[in-house]
């Protein structure tokens, strides 16, 4: 930890540890030279991916019948290079302990990457020298201190959320946040070595206690040890789990304060290192700010002027399952689907910005998030959204929510714009659906500018890149109750009508959309303390949008436009009771049951087993009845099969509402052996789910040799996960 002993009399920049090896400023030059060669390269792909796709927008402009599909020796060997760098990268192992326990490892890329950045670290750090040779002790000490130094750029880089490399590679910051991470803890490896070194060689004059306490430089360095080891031990994941506003604030003040340590460390001729983080960490923050004021102040934002306020106004509303939509009308933001952004709003949330992923698209004219309560900010927001909330009129109405002013940064979040592929696979579990569903009405909405937009492409190459390649789209959703239905039941109706119409014109577009119910039963555990109340109060009307799991009845047109009617029914004190503790003697009916085959499971009304004391609920096509008799049993399986049926004819009839669990290979396969081109799959939801879906794509990959000579196109896999 002491550097003063090192000789600077004919200046450090020729420093060398003899052995013909470089000197320390040569070898952190060497670092980045790899990390800036490794940049490169993910720029390069970055940009082949852009040209791609205008090169794939304009043969759909020309009429190409499969402009998906690589054709000429560049695009295929490009094509069969991410084939085989994507089956590498996304493999990963299982272990499955039990039926509630199972343990993925990470993805082979990601341990790639992390394996290479730590190998290059060490192979600096000890080359040609041998740390076994006390008398080279010292000689470790000092140059395991100059690449830890180096370092302090790169983390900061990986960390911004407006940073260079995300950039110039086009990646999102959330995507980085991972490696972040494990550089850091690199750094925090490469420090103890460096510290390791120092007090061996120190031990053995036992001179250790001499320096820490006389020496200055050596206090400061273990000081920004013990501010790195905090860091490390803060970062871990049961504590950014248990508070994340905490981990934030704690994170960035303990950050600041290591960078001062180790200014204060470090000689005067390697202080660069530190002051690069910094400006790195100032223009991000300076960025983000000029972004922030541009998108919320009024004068400087065409959308926003004439508004009086630095702030949109936003309106919250309470569903069921413990979700709050909160709805921003006009919003001074452009987006695209995929994205997100952070919400700051600080009437009910101080000093808190919250990321929430766009649960609509532009053409909406809106900005609307489905955001599930859980604690903190959000915990607030779903509390005021049922205060705010009014009590239905006899209209079948609903009288205004209080709004409340928020302030928007952002967006964030990038993917590969997915109309360019020729068939797309979207798997959602729960609220995952906030990312999936507006990829899929994106595609349709393209569909839409393409089939109703005249104008010869040919003559206008602009249009070009208002339509879309894709043919196909295949939607999965994954979800616990009917409740969760309710959130998107109008969007994915609207969706089905409007690919009907198309179809009706003559244009081949064609979506198929699947929803699995693996908790199939009346989710009284998940509802509300305002329904809570009006079943303890005796109000026995209900309100369609938020209590359907006891509706009888379809919705009318209406009501599948988002307003709200009162549908009167009776029940027992027994039945209330019921829809309170959910059915099965240990809670909510789960079924476990994995549907191998959709065709399968309609032709045969195949059964689930479910783990309700037995009961057997049937997978069948959801019916076209207009109506289904009121509820009357308070048994589990009769639960069970109204809350079923009550999804069945609340939607679509073209829609396929099952009972169980998805096999996901099976649904990939047969999107991909259909396609003509290039597809993409998207996942969003548990990890448990986002692991079993890449592992899919990993063995279809595989099996149906993509791109080695076998006629199967290639695969583009997108993952998001609820971790953040």
């Amino acid at each position: 930890m002491d550097m003063s002993s090192m000789d600077m009399g004919h200046g450090m920049g020729g420093m060398s540890m003899g052995n013909g090896a470089p000197s320390v400023f040569d070898l952190q030059k060497m670092y980045w030279a790899v990390i800036g060669t490794a940049i490169a390269c993910a720029t390069l792909a970055n940009l082949y991916n852009k040209l791609l796709y205008r090169q794939r927008m304009s043969a759909a402009a020309r009429k190409d019948p499969l402009p998906a599909k690589p054709r000429t020796f560049l695009p295929s060997t490009m094509a069969t290079v991410y084939a085989l760098l994507r089956e590498l990268t996304y493999v990963s192992c299982s272990l499955v302990i039990s039926d509630r326990l199972r343990w993925t490892s990470p993805m082979l890329g990601r341990v790639s990457m992390v394996g290479a950045e730590l190998l290059l670290v060490l192979v600096l750090c000890f080359y040609k020298l041998n740390p076994q040779d006390q008398w080279q002790w010292e000689d470790v000490g000092i140059r395991t201190g100059f690449i830890a130094s180096a370092q302090l750029p790169l983390i900061v880089l990986l960390s911004g959320k407006r940073n260079i490399i995300g950039w110039l590679t086009g990646t999102s910051y959330e995507r980085l946040n991972w490696l972040h991470r494990w550089v850091s803890r690199i750094l925090f490896l490469t420090v103890t070595i460096h510290m390791g070194f120092w007090f061996v060689d120190w031990a053995r004059y036992d001179y250790i206690k001499v320096k820490l306490t006389t020496d200055r430089i050596t206090q400061r360095g273990f000081a920004a040890w013990c501010i790195l080891l905090w860091i490390f031990l803060s970062s871990l994941l049961p504590v950014r789990r248990w508070n994340y506003e905490f981990f934030v604030i704690q994170h960035i003040v303990t950050s600041i304060g290591f960078l001062a340590a180790v200014y204060l460390h470090l000689p005067e001729e390697v202080k660069v290192w530190v002051w690069l983080p910094i400006g790195l960490y100032a223009f991000d923050r300076f960025v983000r700010t000029l972004a922030t004021l541009f998108i919320n102040f009024p004068v400087l934002n065409r959308r926003r002027r004439g508004s009086p306020t630095m702030s949109s106004g936003a309106t919250f509303q309470a569903l069921s399952g413990s979700m709050t939509r909160i709805t921003i009308e006009n919003p001074p933001v452009h987006w695209s689907p995929g994205q997100h952004v952070f919400l700051t709003c600080h009437a009910l949330a101080p000093l808190q910005a919250h990321p929430f992923t766009i649960a609509s698209i532009p053409e909406d004219g809106r900005l609307e998030f489905l955001v599930k309560s859980k604690q903190g900010g959000t915990k607030r927001f779903f509390r005021h959204a049922e205060k705010s909330q009014r009590l239905p009129v006899a209209s079948g109405g609903l009288l205004q929510d209080h709004a409340r002013h928020v302030m928007i940064e952002g967006p964030y979040g990038r993917i590969r714009p997915l109309r360019q592929f020729d068939s797309v696979f979207l798997i959602a579990g729960g609220s995952g659906s906030t990312f999936t569903v507006p990829l899929m009405r994106d595609i349709v909405s393209c569909w839409g500018k393409n089939a109703h937009n005249r104008v010869d492409s040919l003559n206008h190459p602009a249009f070009a890149f208002q339509g879309a390649v894709t043919r196909y789209i295949r939607f999965v959703w994954v979800i616990k109750s009917q409740e969760q239905h309710d959130w998107f039941r109008s969007r994915l109706a609207a969706v089905i009508d409007d690919v009907g119409q198309l179809r009706s014109e003559g244009w081949p577009f064609e979506i198929d959309i699947s929803i699995y119910i693996t908790c199939a039963c009346v989710s009284g555990g998940e509802s509300s303390k305002a329904e809570r109340r009006q079943s303890r109060e005796g109000w026995h009307g209900q309100i369609q949008e938020v209590r359907a799991a006891q509706s009888p009845r379809r919705y009318t047109e209406k009501e599948k436009d988002g307003r709200i009617s009162i549908d009167s029914v009776s029940a027992t004190s027994q039945g209330r009771e019921e829809a309170t503790t959910g059915c099965g003697s240990g809670g909510p009916c789960c079924c476990r049951t994995t549907i191998e085959d959709e065709g399968k499971a309609l032709d045969s009304n195949k059964e689930c087993q479910c783990n309700c004391n037995g009961d057997k609920i049937e997978a069948v096509r959801e019916p076209t009845s207009s109506s289904l008799a009121p509820l009357q049993s308070t048994d589990a399986s009769s639960q069970v099969s109204v809350d079923l049926k009550n999804v069945k004819s609340s939607a679509h009839p073209e829609i396929v509402v099952l009972s169980g669990r998805p096999q996901p290979r099976n649904l990939i396969r047969k999107t991909l052996e259909q396609a003509l081109g290039e597809s993409a799959v998207a996942v969003c939801g548990p990890q448990t789910l986002v692991d079993e879906v890449r592992q899919s794509v990993v063995a279809l990959s595989d099996e149906r040799a993509v791109h080695k000579g076998s006629g199967a196109q290639g695969i583009y896999f997108h993952a998001e996960s609820f971790e953040y």
